[in-house]
């Protein structure tokens, strides 16, 4: 079945209104518009606004990098799925490695959190990954399986409305990378898990990668089987990185 390839940049905690200016018109500039894949960007929920105007007439979609679980109420500082649907926002990050590392949290919570996505008409795409230590101790599919498992607690039509993305956290920021092999072999043993369940939710749902993909990595990874596009850190801050990994998947 074909899959659309998904190239996700993730912006992180970067930008100014006038980079980011730059940046998107950089980007925009160098769309193709007969280019089979989907091109996404993640802003700082600040920046939101300004990203969504200046994508209004391109092919660029527009996503948030985190949300809360709640719909609304006393929870100061936080941003409801309603509110970011209500901008335009059409995407969201829930469960990235740095909010279950850095911020505490837990798979249940990042469950809660795909739910309040799709509630709002947002389309979550769930971050799944181990760190070194789990991979060296043969343990990478009993944390991505874990992962997965507290969303497919909502049952597996819930997670056939969002994107996976694997992100091995040991290649995340620091210019590691999962060969190919390694990373295609993980992705297959994702959809294997998910087709155990509903054979057909696990043909279409797409399985990005997220470790350091980049300009020269990105065409043979995109080339394998089971990876249906890219989770961009860094080279996401850089349109001439951005755009060639987008040229990549075609």
């Amino acid at each position: 079945m074909a899959r659309q390839t998904l190239i996700a940049g993730n912006w992180k905690m970067n930008g100014t209104t006038d980079s980011i200016h730059e940046l998107v018109m950089a980007i925009n500039a160098q769309l193709e518009s007969d280019w089979q894949s989907e091109v996404l960007v993640c802003a700082p929920a600040v920046y939101l606004p300004l990203v969504i105007d200046l994508t209004k007439d391109s092919a660029i979609e527009v996503g948030a990098q985190n949300l809360s679980e709640q719909a609304a109420g006393a929870f100061t500082g936080e941003i409801s799925g309603s509110m970011l649907a209500d901008i335009g926002s059409q995407y969201v990050l829930v469960g990235h490695s740095e909010r279950r590392s850095l911020y505490g949290e837990s798979s249940e919570l990042v469950a809660k959190k795909f739910q309040a996505a799709l509630d709002n008409g947002l389309i979550p795409v769930l971050c799944v990954g181990e760190t070194l230590e789990e991979r060296e101790a043969d343990a990478t599919m009993k944390v991505v399986r874990a992962q997965i498992d507290t969303v497919l607690d909502y049952g597996i039509d819930v997670l056939g409305q969002g994107v996976i993305a694997y992100e091995p956290v040991w290649a995340i920021g620091t210019g590691k990378t999962a060969t190919p092999e390694q990373a295609q072999q993980v992705h297959a043993e994702i959809r294997a898990h998910l087709a155990q369940l509903d054979v057909d939710v696990a043909a279409k749902i797409r399985i990005l990668y997220g470790g350091s993909m980049n300009p020269t990595n990105a065409e043979q990874l995109l080339a394998q089987d089971d990876i249906d596009g890219g989770l961009i850190g860094g080279a996401s801050l850089k349109a001439e990185q951005f755009i060639a990994i987008c040229k990549a998947a075609g």
